[in-house]
């Protein structure tokens, strides 16, 4: 499952949702758009679906029985913050196991990702790593039912705007023969599938890999893997370009430019002593940002435009490098150089330090004990200012100084 529900809206998508929450309002005026009685709610959806082209004995047959399920909204309330460093959750996440069961899987089903590539520009082991993160292969997608998640997230009002597009989707899929709505079971927030994708990307990207006449990403491998590529395709994915790449850096790199900033070419940051560890500097002339997730001590990599795609998958910084790294494991190589990073903040310090950042005229967001990217942007600003070397890492050191 996805670390927070990100995750799919990217701005056309967004833009997709909220003129179906639109049409909701005017199309469900008797009923309410969200909360209330929660029979009316359904009537204001059924009645919704209906003009979207779904039959009232689909809408009915999708709608029977739903209920709120408060495990749900538990869950909602409830979203953990993603605190592990990369070092930590790289660790975890790309393990020797997962590693050994990916290979497999793209021999076994090589003719499948060679589809995958060929058809929408995706390498496999770029799908496999998603594949992996995701459920394991498959192997744990989630055990709520999706249509009960879909209509509890759509009622509640804190976003309907996302979830009930969603849950009028899941309705048509019902139509199709693709969703059992008392059995499909997925991700808390909706997610159905080996690479838990929404109802409404199912419909706009869904592939029938295996040619039974349905778009099964449950149970068919074929099916989750080529609607994966074809959804990573659609967000922005460039064929026969790196998506990351592991590099060693020099003591005077002028750190101040790294991080997911724009303005430097990858020849730019060659030119500065950044050398890639596989030798390859022909993307010499593609956009690129120097990353350093445990600062300049730890672990570094250049990103090109191809990164993007993690990060419109899931907006975690760390879950994205991971999942990109995964993937270049996948294609052949060798573990990380982990450096010998400074020691990080607690919680409790990164809050300290947060509200300092704060009160020094930053916007670090939320003040949640998290390296979140504006805290990252602010921890530079100051480390320059401090004559540090601003590689965004969070320290002690930094910390007393300010």
């Amino acid at each position: 499952m996805r670390l927070n529900l990100k995750t799919t809206l990217t701005a056309g998508l967004t833009a997709l949702l909220f003129a179906g929450t639109a049409h909701a309002q005017t199309a469900g005026a008797t009923a309410p758009a969200c909360g209330g009685d929660l029979n009316a709610f359904l009537q204001g959806v059924k009645a919704e679906a209906q003009t979207l082209g779904v039959s009232a004995e689909v809408a009915d047959r999708a709608l029977a029985g739903a209920a709120i399920d408060q495990k749900v909204l538990s869950r909602d309330r409830a979203q953990g913050v993603f605190r592990q460093t990369f070092l930590e959750f790289s660790k975890r996440t790309v393990s020797q196991a997962r590693l050994d069961i990916g290979r497999k899987k793209l021999k076994d089903l090589s003719d499948v990702f060679d589809r995958a590539e060929q058809e929408f520009g995706v390498p496999g082991p770029v799908i496999a790593a998603f594949w992996a993160m995701e459920t394991d292969f498959g192997a744990v997608q989630g055990d709520f039912i999706t249509r009960n998640a879909l209509v509890t997230l759509a009622h509640d009002c804190r976003r309907p705007e996302i979830f009930r597009p969603q849950l009028l989707a899941a309705i048509e899929m019902v139509g199709h023969g693709d969703l059992d709505p008392n059995g499909t079971t997925g991700a808390w927030a909706g997610e159905i599938g080996q690479v838990q994708m929404l109802p409404r990307d199912i419909i706009a990207y869904g592939v029938d890999g295996d040619g039974d006449g349905h778009v099964n990403v449950k149970q068919s491998s074929p099916d989750a893997i080529l609607t994966a590529a074809k959804f990573i395709q659609s967000l922005g994915f460039t064929k026969g370009q790196p998506w990351i790449q592991e590099i060693s850096i020099p003591d005077n790199l002028p750190f101040e430019k790294t991080g997911l900033q724009p303005g430097m070419k990858a020849a730019d940051w060659f030119a500065l002593g950044v050398k890639p560890r596989d030798g390859d500097t022909s993307f010499g002339n593609l956009e690129a940002s120097v990353v350093l997730p445990q600062g300049r001590k730890g672990p570094a990599f250049m990103t090109y435009p191809n990164f993007n795609i993690y990060l419109e998958w899931n907006q975690s910084f760390i879950y994205t490098t991971s999942a990109a790294y995964f993937a270049t494991r996948l294609a052949g190589a060798p573990p990380y150089e982990r450096g010998n990073p400074e020691e990080g903040l607690s919680e409790e310090a990164m809050k300290q330090l947060q509200t300092k950042l704060n009160a020094l005229g930053h916007d670090v967001g939320k003040i949640d004990g998290i390296l979140g990217s504006g805290t990252r942007t602010a921890i530079q600003k100051e480390q320059q200012k401090l004559g540090l070397p601003a590689d965004g890492w969070a320290t002690q050191a930094l910390l007393s100084a300010l």
